[in-house]
């Protein structure tokens, strides 16, 4: 499989402020990619200098094999970048906003295919309403399809569930793995650590570092699992890692007589798991 992107010793600073240290990445094709960490971490930052909207210090980028800075134009025609706040013209209706940005791109049969983002981002009901009149959530979902209309092949969501009610996040998450399975590469940075489980591949960043990249199910095996056997009434409580192997160890030691009614097991949550490396890594 081919990345998508590819960093390598990537570094910007702010005067004395280093804001990304020495950042190497590949983002394989298709892949939902997460970029997890606190604000302040440099996610946005990132982000910015593979759009090709911030010159970086030292390093090497590319984005489906250009370089964001030399072949900004090319490169923009085939990527979506859709910001914390999104870029929307409040005195227009959906249908207006995303046929502006359609018709920046030069699509041909607009309608058609503003019509055709419009239901695929669940919005066609909301089509002719102007979007000063949207929640905060539905503005977001407007400005995805925006960055949707002309078809790019990888896109950059900066934190686009923040602030997004439970159902509506649901939702935008069902889109964005339709788009990876038709082979849309999503790069999507957010500090809602929860959503680490829903990517096919996690950076953990912290003021600029990557303190680690691995897939959620191997994160959340970092962490620990309290086991409580109950043996004719006496509970006994363990402290085991979360691995297969580890808790097969553990419960080897009471042979799982017929002695023993239940066992619990209480695990990390994947929140819990990436504070603690955050936290170990300072």
């Amino acid at each position: 499989m081919s990345n998508s992107v590819e960093i390598n010793g990537l570094n910007k600073s702010y005067g004395k402020l280093s804001v990304l240290k020495d950042v190497n990445l590949n983002v394989p094709e298709g892949a939902i990619y997460g970029l997890i960490g606190p604000n302040g971490a440099g996610k946005t930052t990132l982000i910015k200098a593979l759009v090709g909207a911030l010159k970086y210090d030292s390093g090497k980028i590319s984005v489906l094999n250009l370089d964001p800075i030399k072949n900004k134009w090319d490169l923009r025609r085939q990527i979506g970048y859709m910001p914390q706040t999104p870029s929307l013209y409040g005195d227009l209706t959906a249908f207006q906003n995303i046929s502006f940005f359609g018709k920046a791109h030069g699509i041909k049969n607009l309608e058609e295919e503003t019509n055709k983002i419009l239901a695929f981002t669940e919005l066609s009901d909301r089509k002719n309403d102007l979007v000063r009149n949207f929640s905060g959530g539905m503005q977001k979902r407007v400005s995805l399809a925006c960055t949707l209309i002309h078809k790019p092949k990888i896109i950059f969501l900066d934190e686009p569930t923040a602030a997004v009610d439970p159902q509506l996040k649901q939702r935008t998450w069902a889109l964005f793995k339709k788009l990876s399975e038709s082979g849309v590469t999503i790069f999507v940075s957010t500090h809602l650590m929860d959503e680490a489980m829903l990517c096919d591949k996690v950076t953990i960043l912290r003021q600029g570092e990557v303190l680690l990249v691995d897939t959620p199910h191997n994160i959340l095996v970092k962490g620990k699992t309290k086991i409580t056997v109950n043996r004719n009434g006496t509970k006994t409580e363990l402290i085991s890692g979360s691995s297969a192997s580890a808790l097969a160890s553990e419960l080897k030691k009471f042979g799982l007589d017929k002695e023993i009614q239940d066992i619990t097991f209480t695990q990390d949550n994947i929140e819990n798991i990436i504070l603690d490396i955050v936290d170990k890594k300072k």
